[in-house]
């Protein structure tokens, strides 16, 4: 069920994220991106088929900061916990690593709040506005919420 992702999961995870993109509800990753970050990410696969029907990545930003992304689960799976384990898991690889502190940015607030995320402002977090968000398409109007856990 949970697992790290391999290689043979990136077009799959490509494929997910891409779904919750078209909807604009998450930003889209590029193959080559997934492939760079790979060992970022785990996965949920089914129990029976082992097909993904989730991802999520924690990706190390600085010493005491990682960045929760790419967390989605296929939409007729939600509401089975399935995100949260992801979470979790995430969350328990940021306690290995000592992270202190973890942060998403997000349209999804609630869901990360049942979980002790705390609405912060984007300017709490120069290294991320600074290394990925200048090349989003939306930089600098930015609509996703930041959030941060302090662990």
């Amino acid at each position: 069920m949970l697992r790290k992702a391999t290689v043979a999961d990136v077009k799959h995870i490509h494929s997910i994220l891409a779904l919750f993109a078209a909807r604009g509800e998450l930003l889209s990753r590029p193959l080559s991106e997934i492939y760079d970050h790979l060992r970022d990410y785990t996965v949920y696969g089914d129990k029976e088929s082992g097909e993904l029907i989730g991802c999520c990545a924690l990706t190390i930003c600085w010493e005491d900061l990682a960045e929760i992304r790419s967390l989605a689960v296929l939409p007729e799976l939600w509401k089975q916990g399935i995100g949260s384990a992801l979470l979790d898991y995430a969350l328990d690889e940021a306690r290995h690593f000592r992270i202190k502190r973890v942060f998403t940015l997000t349209y999804r607030p609630g869901f990360f709040a049942k979980h002790g995320f705390a609405v912060i402002d984007k300017n709490e977090l120069p290294q991320k506005i600074w290394a990925d968000c200048l090349k989003c398409v939306k930089f600098p109007d930015c609509d996703e919420v930041a959030m941060m856990l302090e662990i």
